[in-house]
């Protein structure tokens, strides 16, 4: 096995993230001796010319003993308030620890939304783009404050994960509190490290749990679906500790590298496809499944059968044959109201019948992505 993994040292443009329990104390609260550490370990890099995109998590931690709450609120009002007041604090630390290797930093706070639609998604790829251009190191989190299913979502590995595509990064590391992945839980006797993951198979047989850190949500299995989104595409993925972000950043030979399995494909839908929940259902009958799973078309209001949920447009949907099997999911363009007295028909009649806003696709192909499992 070689001393340097390439991979790592030929990347000019990573993303890493770091997780609440690598960010805060045991009792509770920022941890600065572990953001300055942190910190230390990526100014290295970037004083080399690398640039850096960091996804953190740690703004509800950070909030929590300003309200007095000495554990993860289970309320949703109450993890925003802390968001709220956490990510201010959390952000200045950062800011005063970056400012030690004469580098600023700016703060991104993004939601599924902002990425999934078109106009929003240019708009955070073209702020980020001009951020690393400056010099500057983003610092992205999860917009918590507002994110109703986003804070449900787990950590923010699968984050890192879509930004890492949003950025068109060249590697992604994700920084946990453990130092890699295990074939079995890590505290267990007899547990062995995985040095590398070339695919799907070399996970047969993991035992792949949570850590249960208590302050954060994530554990391995967010890590490793993490880890599938990137190297599906393209980015090829290391976890370890965050006690060895410098060696992992170096290129040394620590926790597991997962190897890219496929090819580098459109941001948007990646994030259409791992940061939505769907709105409703749209159930197709046989020949409108096969024109947009194999023909890659537009679905039309000829083709669905009937609807299911309460949506608007421009909200996601599931895209369903027959059985109920999830075929694609889209951004819808008409509300879950109009689209009953649509179904079955051409566009062409509804146009002449109802005006010509109404020819036009239920989903765009641009909009769609397939789901494959």
């Amino acid at each position: 096995m070689s001393k340097v993994r390439d991979v790592v040292t030929n990347s000019r443009r990573i993303v890493v993230k770091v997780g609440s329990s690598s960010l805060t104390s045991p009792d509770g609260g920022l941890d600065q001796e572990r953001v300055d550490a942190i910190v230390d370990a990526l100014a290295d890099r970037v004083a080399q010319g690398i640039e850096i995109v960091l996804v953190s998590s740690g703004a509800i931690a950070t909030g929590l003993p300003t309200l007095g709450v000495k554990k993860r609120p289970r309320d949703l009002a109450t993890q925003q308030a802390a968001a709220s007041v956490g990510q201010g604090l959390l952000l200045a630390h950062y800011t005063g620890a970056f400012a030690r290797h004469n580098r600023t930093v700016g703060q991104v706070l993004l939601t599924a939304e902002d990425v999934t639609r078109r106009v929003r998604y240019r708009n955070a790829q073209r702020t980020l783009y001009r951020l690393l251009e400056l010099g500057v190191v983003p610092i992205v989190n999860e917009n918590d404050t507002v994110a109703t299913d986003e804070i449900r979502f787990g950590d923010n590995d699968r984050l890192a994960a879509l930004v890492a595509h949003l950025v068109h990064a060249d590697l992604l590391v994700l920084l946990s509190d453990v130092d890699g992945l295990y074939d079995g839980a890590p505290t267990k006797a007899g547990s062995q490290l995985i040095p590398e993951v070339a695919g799907s198979a070399d996970l047969d047989g993991v035992a792949v749990g949570g850590t249960g850190s208590g302050v954060g949500l994530g554990g391995m299995v967010t890590k490793v679906e993490a880890a599938r989104i990137a190297t599906a595409a393209g980015i090829p993925v290391v976890l370890t500790s965050a006690a060895r972000a410098v060696s992992a950043l170096r290129g040394e030979v620590v926790g597991t590298l997962f190897h890219p399995t496929g090819e580098r494909t459109g941001t948007r839908l990646l994030w259409l496809a791992h940061a939505t929940s769907p709105s409703g259902r749209l159930v197709l009958d046989a020949g409108a499944v096969e024109a947009v799973s194999k023909r890659r078309l537009s679905l039309l209001p000829a083709g669905v059968t009937s609807v299911e949920g309460s949506f608007v447009a421009g909200d996601p949907v599931d895209i369903v044959d027959e059985t109920g099997h999830v075929v694609a999911r889209g951004l819808v363009n008409f509300d879950s109201s109009e689209l009953p007295g649509l179904l079955g028909r051409s566009t062409r009649d509804l146009a002449r019948e109802l005006g010509p806003a109404y020819e036009r696709e239920v989903v765009h192909r641009d909009d769609m992505v397939l789901i494959r499992h």
